[in-house]
């Protein structure tokens, strides 16, 4: 999967059609959007899928509460424009001197590395293998900014603070991914997290947090987002991730580093001529989902909990929701089935009962066993509808459209 396609949309990405043929793919493409879109109530997600004109109106329906529609249109990211607002928002909500808008997290987590790689003389970064460097960047900090990756750690979690004392080698910056999506959503202890930042310092390394999903970690640390963000010396968050924003991230720090970053910004092809519609989307998301977030954390404790126990109840003999309970929104659902006989279950219960349990079902990775598919559940606002009793019946209807 790349950035911009994930399972949790439930239909982006690689689409297995039951005979495996493109044309069946299509097919069930199709009958999946439109089973999805049919359904009233949803459990995993932000909304139904979306046409082009259908967010087109919601981007204008929320429009006029989020910025000044009678100003200028942006040029090239202008500081007083809209692109300009977003990025002081930005900077304020975690509580940074200076943020930078950029198109994709791709290109900021890559000019956020180059820049600490020229300032440290060190182009090597600690990082960890299932990071979204490694995993969805096809490489972009080896191939694009010739830089290199050491491993504190191959366990499924982020690293102590006793692994990256241990590393063999010096390392110019310390990445840490918060939450670690891959693992399931996995956030340390905030202990854990001030451990592993002082061992960094202690190594005369920086350190960068790839926060896309930063927002919403305050919940798990019990610390405000501005704390966080303090710990780090540079900051990358998504707009879309959490937000519901069309696309776009930003890269936050002192300004002395964000000054650098938009020079390395316009130099990797970021400075586009208008980026307004994005912006705007982006500025409606801070207003109505950040504030949010704790709620929705809170919630997916009671999802994950209902969900393991409906899952129970239909006698399924083998399971796992990771982490059993979610350190933020999201997290996984693992069962031993393939994905095609998962996705085809899911699309009839949302056709027959117009209620949407599970997006898309995909095999977890290489070194999952065969005959085992994984899911990842996102518990946002029409979740909060749900009660465990309701999901605990979805699920055991759900276990006998697998059987059927």
């Amino acid at each position: 999967m790349t950035e911009d396609s994930g399972p949790e949309n439930g239909l982006s990405g690689p689409e297995n059609g039951l005979d495996g043929g493109p044309e069946s793919a299509l097919d069930d493409r199709e009958r999946r959007f439109a089973a999805y879109r049919g359904s009233v109530r949803t459990l995993s997600g932000t909304r139904p899928p979306e046409t082009v004109g259908e967010r087109l109106s919601r981007l204008a329906a929320e429009a006029p509460g989020a910025y000044d529609l009678g100003d200028w249109l942006d040029i090239y990211g202008n500081d007083d424009g809209i692109v300009g607002a977003l990025e002081r928002r930005t900077a304020d909500a975690l509580g940074t001197e200076a943020a930078a808008f950029f198109p994709t997290g791709t290109m900021a987590q890559q000019v956020a590395l180059r820049c600490w790689a020229g300032r440290t003389g060190n182009a090597t970064v600690a990082g960890h293998p299932l990071s979204h460097m490694e995993v969805h960047e096809r490489d972009a900090y080896a191939v694009v900014s010739g830089l290199r990756m050491v491993h504190p750690t191959n366990a499924p979690r982020l690293p102590t603070a006793a692994e990256v004392y241990e590393l063999q080698e010096p390392f110019g910056t310390l990445a840490l991914e918060l939450p670690l999506r891959d693992a399931g959503y996995l956030l340390p202890s905030w202990e854990e997290l001030t451990s592993v930042v002082a061992a960094a310092r202690d190594r005369d390394a920086v350190v960068h947090f790839d926060g896309a999903r930063l927002w919403e970690s305050g919940p798990h640390f019990g610390r405000s987002l501005p704390e966080i963000a303090a710990l780090a010396d540079s900051v990358y968050v998504s707009f879309y991730k959490s937000l519901g924003g069309i696309s776009g991230a930003a890269l936050a720090g002192t300004e002395e580093f964000v000054e650098e970053a938009r020079a390395w910004r316009h130099r990797y092809g970021g400075q586009l001529f208008q980026q307004w519609p994005t912006a705007l989307a982006a500025l409606a998301g801070l207003d109505r989902e950040l504030p949010r977030l704790p709620a929705y954390v809170a919630h997916a404790k009671l999802v994950a909990r209902a969900l393991r126990e409906g899952l129970a109840e239909a006698g399924v003999p083998w399971f796992r929701v990771h982490p059993e309970e979610p350190h933020t929104h999201e997290f996984q659902v693992w069962l031993p089935h393939d994905p095609e006989v998962l996705n085809e279950a899911a699309t009839r219960q949302a056709e027959e009962t117009r209620t949407t349990l599970f997006r898309r079902w995909f095999e977890p990775g290489l070194a999952a066993p065969p005959g085992v598919a994984m899911t990842e559940v996102t518990v946002a606002s029409p979740a909060l509808e749900w009660t465990a009793e309701e999901i605990r019946t979805a699920v055991r209807e759900f276990v006998r459209r697998i059987e059927d």
